[in-house]
């Protein structure tokens, strides 16, 4: 079976699939009397096609047990997907490249507290997949007319260690 390394999710690594959403290092300032620190513009969300708005909602999803077996990747053609824990729960992030012939090899990143993360439109990813605990998050992404789904399923696994 093919194996997949799980990374460390930095800024520099995810930058072709899309934004890490971390205040480390991110543009802020003072708001409210400088009782609060705005984080500003974290990641650029992408909505296009027929009526066309962003949404927001909730998850909550079980945990994933490693090694994990990699059989799909799905990808959204009219929007971005972010993807903000509400715990400190680390998850797994799967993307993969587009080829001529569809998705490529996956790379799988391991997010660290406080780290999530906004796929572009377009780009395949894996599912949501938390590790270490129920875990919780806030999504936003695309509302609106038309497909926004669409599914690969690889000829053989991968492994996801």
């Amino acid at each position: 079976m093919r194996t997949i390394e799980i990374k460390p999710l930095s800024r520099d690594a995810f930058a072709p699939f899309g934004d890490v959403i971390e205040t480390d290092g991110a543009h802020h300032f003072q708001i409210n009397g400088g009782k609060c620190t705005r984080y500003h513009d974290l990641a650029k969300i992408e909505t296009s096609g027929q009526k066309a708005r962003p949404m927001i909602s909730l998850l909550s999803g079980e945990p994933y047990r490693l090694p994990l077996e990699l059989r799909m990747v799905e990808r959204h053609p009219l929007g971005s997907q972010a993807f903000i824990p509400l715990s400190d729960n680390p998850f797994l992030v799967v993307v993969a490249e587009e080829t001529g012939s569809g998705p490529g090899k996956p790379l799988a990143f391991k997010t660290k507290p406080g780290q999530g993360v906004n796929i572009g439109r377009n780009v395949w990813h894996g599912i949501l997949t938390p590790l270490d605990g129920i875990s919780s998050f806030a999504v936003i992404d695309r509302g609106g007319e038309g497909i926004n789904l669409e599914e690969h399923f690889y000829d053989e696994p991968f492994l996801i260690l």
